[in-house]
């Protein structure tokens, strides 16, 4: 079957025997007002995330994808649809309950330059979530922030060291570190690598599969790279201006697209060289 844009794609049936998802996402539609008309950025999408698993959402900018994850972490109310996270609905923005479940769902922006603050040294940055929710880790805070810092590769001296002593990949792995703090289960990764060279965004992309191994982490990856999608996620949703076209298997729909939109999105991104450790 080849999918139309205008067609809405509903969501997959759950097969036997897998786990229940860790996020629906249930006929999204995001709104905003352009002097007397309305311009839908995204319309009527649906999909689920199951726990443990990397869901692509991809791609060309402005197709909608970024204003899809900021709705999915309770960051952007919805002019209509809902968000489910484990089994029930986001709560409203403001409410003390979505402030206890933000502990659980973060975030990794593009750009790991504007993402730290440049005035606060790794060790505030790392130790502000435990003070945004009050928390304070059993082991202690500067034993857990130097484990912080190992999950990503980094050793302890970076600790009093300001964002401008880093080269962006490591700036990217202090932003992993913080998103990691509070034990989330799930990361929205949006473009995480796109403004690293090629190698060093490889680095990144291995240490990411890695601490989902070791953490069962569950990842939304937001890219318009189809080669770099089909590395590391299990399934994609790939979106044109604001609604889903077409969603399944990495592998199948990146061998065999059904949609002539993915299928220019493929043609338009070179292949990736290949990446250390892949194999």
């Amino acid at each position: 079957m080849r999918y139309h844009p205008a067609m809405p794609i509903t969501p997959e049936a759950p097969s036997a025997g897998l786990p229940n998802p860790l996020v629906e996402v249930r006929s999204l539609v995001k709104q905003y007002a352009a002097g007397r008309d309305l311009v839908c950025v995204v319309d009527d999408v649906s999909f689920d995330i199951r726990p443990g698993e990397t869901l692509g959402l991809v791609g060309e900018s402005g197709s909608g994808k970024s204003t899809v994850a900021r709705m999915v972490l309770g960051l952007l109310p919805p002019t209509s649809g809902e968000v489910w996270f484990q089994g029930e609905p986001l709560p409203p923005l403001a409410s003390t309950r979505m402030r206890h479940l933000r502990r659980r769902m973060q975030i990794v922006f593009q750009d790991p330059y504007a993402a730290l603050n440049p005035r606060m040294t790794v060790r505030r940055i790392l130790a502000e979530p435990f003070a945004i929710h009050g928390d304070r880790p059993s082991q202690g805070l500067e034993l857990r922030l130097r484990e912080l810092l190992q999950c990503v590769d980094l050793d302890e001296s970076a600790l009093p060291r300001y964002p401008h002593e880093f080269s962006g990949g490591q700036r990217q792995r202090i932003n992993i570190a913080r998103a990691l703090a509070l034990n989330p289960q799930l990361l929205v990764l949006d473009e995480p690598v796109s403004a690293l060279d090629v190698s060093v965004g490889a680095q990144v992309i291995n240490l990411l599969r890695d601490l989902q191994r070791r953490f069962g982490l569950t990842y939304l990856f937001i890219s318009h790279s189809m080669p770099l999608v089909r590395y590391l996620c299990d399934r994609v949703a790939v979106m044109q201006r604001g609604r889903l076209v077409e969603v399944g298997e990495a592998a199948q729909i990146c061998e065999r697209p059904q949609n002539p939109y993915t299928s220019q999105l493929i043609a338009a991104t070179p292949e990736l060289p290949a990446i250390p450790g892949s194999a």
